[in-house]
């Protein structure tokens, strides 16, 4: 697949997406979206992709939306509902729909829909100068890109709930102290500590490893007796696997399993 706003390279079960629009610290638009749904469609599909990583080219990740990118007005008025149900809606989507781990490489700022992308992934790694603000209501807006959903269940609702209203940027030490993202690293390490946890993660049991996402998107909105019900349902499935007779029999041999993702 050929693209413009985006990078896509694919090393040893690692499909690696960039944004790439730097000069505009990798704002988003609807034509940068289909391409990034485009990937990860791709990703989705492929056997031999068990891992996703997504990152930002230059100083920042993802600034949030591009003003300049918005459906016309309406009655004079910007439609910006249009916007999220065609760029961001169907994005956080596929995202969640992913049965394969998907880590966030968090780069420099990652400010509006964009720092909402990141945390919709299953992992967030950040560089120490990355940071993070929940910059809608600077402008009159409400959080979207699946934020009020995903923020306030990863660090509670008042903390969720100040940060969206004042607009506080954070810097990425304190999003991993409050439970926001997995850990921060130094910016020189960055690339090279997030593809090789994306590495890892691709040799592991990829059924099983969507199989707890599925689990854990189910949590969301189901009682414990449900809950229970689904894991019931998907370690059977996972019993199932030939990378759990790998597993089990690894153990029994004493050696290192080589699982394939099935």
């Amino acid at each position: 697949m050929d693209f413009q706003f985006i990078t896509v390279e694919t090393t040893a079960g690692v499909m690696k997406i960039t944004l790439n629009r730097p000069d505009v610290l990798n704002s988003f638009t609807l034509a940068m979206s289909l391409e990034v749904r485009d990937a990860l469609s791709a990703a989705r599909a492929d056997h031999s992709v068990r891992a996703i990583l997504l990152t930002g080219a230059g100083r920042g990740f993802c600034a949030g939306q591009d003003l300049s990118d918005v459906p016309p007005a309406v009655e004079g008025k910007l439609d910006l509902g249009a916007a999220v149900r065609q760029t961001y809606n169907p994005l956080i989507d596929l995202l969640r729909k992913i049965e394969k781990p998907v880590i966030c490489a968090v780069n420099g700022v990652a400010a509006g829909a964009g720092a909402n992308l990141a945390i919709a992934c299953d992992i967030v790694i950040a560089s120490e100068n990355a940071t993070f603000i929940q910059s809608f209501s600077k402008i009159g807006l409400i959080p979207d890109s699946g934020g009020t959903f995903f923020l306030p269940r990863a660090i509670g609702m008042p903390m969720a709930t100040a940060l969206m209203m004042t607009g506080e940027k954070i810097t990425s030490q304190r999003a991993a102290d409050i439970g926001m993202i997995y850990k921060v690293v130094p910016a020189d390490s960055l690339a090279t500590e997030s593809m090789n946890l994306a590495l890892q993660l691709a040799a592991m049991p990829t059924k099983a490893l969507g199989y707890t996402k599925r689990a854990l998107n189910a949590s969301f909105h189901r009682s414990l007796e449900e809950q229970l019900d689904i894991e019931e349902q998907l370690q059977r499935e996972a019993g199932r696997t030939r990378d759990f007779e790998e597993g089990v029999a690894a153990f029994r041999e004493k050696r290192k399993p080589e699982f394939r993702g099935e």
